[in-house]
């Protein structure tokens, strides 16, 4: 059995949406993580990825929490919040009572964990003063919340003001592109004490390509606003990409 058992839970953050491959499968930070973290050691790691995406805090917990602790993770990482950030009554200490069920279960199975917090998305949203807001009252939540816990990973994106740039961002404005996931990696692997590629912290000329103005709205916030009357989610009817472990080998450049 490999010495790394990394297994992430979450949403479309966690998933890898808008970082797709060229066959139009997503990849992401953690599927990064995972290689550049067998680049470093040398040898295969197990990683499993059970997030999906338009999930909230609890149902990820509810969900996805409990088969991934059975995989006998030796790391599980956990980010929550984003979507539930955009329902008009969002309670944040409830968002950040599913972070304190992780890493209980964490603990009890002797499990390391790694805290996320997701990458600032308002700069280009709209009503992103609440956006705004709202995230840094979560941010702030969770680090209170775990201010005595020294052992716990924290790769914390929110602050990050390179990565609420434009240029990391994909046409949606909501989901980081591939330089995003990049970045984030990176956090990730630092924080880990592995080493990242030094072009994933490399600040990108200042672009963004995507709709603008009605055509925005109408391929973007049209749907979503939909999905919320329906009250149905972009995940529904999905499967976790990684329900089980998979090997990642170290890649023969590396």
């Amino acid at each position: 059995m490999s010495e790394v058992r990394f297994v992430a839970i979450g949403d479309s953050f966690t998933e890898g949406v808008g970082d797709e491959r060229a066959d139009g499968t997503v990849r992401g930070w953690a599927d990064r993580v995972a290689q550049q973290w067998a680049n470093n050691v040398g040898t295969p790691i197990e990683y499993a990825n059970l997030a999906i995406r338009g999930r909230l805090a609890w149902p990820i917990v509810e969900e996805q929490l409990e088969p991934a602790l059975a995989l006998n993770p030796t790391h599980l990482s956990f980010n929550a919040g984003g979507n539930d950030m955009l329902r008009p009554r969002a309670d944040m200490e409830h968002i950040v009572d599913a972070y304190s069920r992780v890493v209980r279960r964490c603990d009890e199975q002797g499990v390391a964990v790694i805290l996320l917090s997701g990458a600032n998305p308002s700069r280009q949203l709209p009503l992103s003063t609440t956006i705004q807001r709202r995230g840094d009252v979560l941010s702030a939540a969770v680090l209170r919340r775990f201010a005595h816990r020294d052992d716990i990973v924290r790769a914390l994106n929110w602050p990050d003001a390179e990565l609420s740039r434009p240029p990391y961002w994909s046409s949606d404005r909501l989901h980081m592109n591939a330089l995003g996931h990049r970045r984030v990696a990176a956090r990730v692997l630092t924080e880990l004490g592995q080493q990242a590629p030094a072009d994933w912290w490399q600040e990108p000329a200042e672009r963004f390509e995507g709709p603008s103005g009605w055509a925005y709205y109408r391929e973007f916030v049209g749907p979503w606003v939909h999905r919320r009357l329906t009250g149905t989610s972009s995940g529904d009817g999905r499967a976790a990409k990684h329900p089980e472990f998979i090997a990642v080998s170290p890649e023969a450049a590396a």
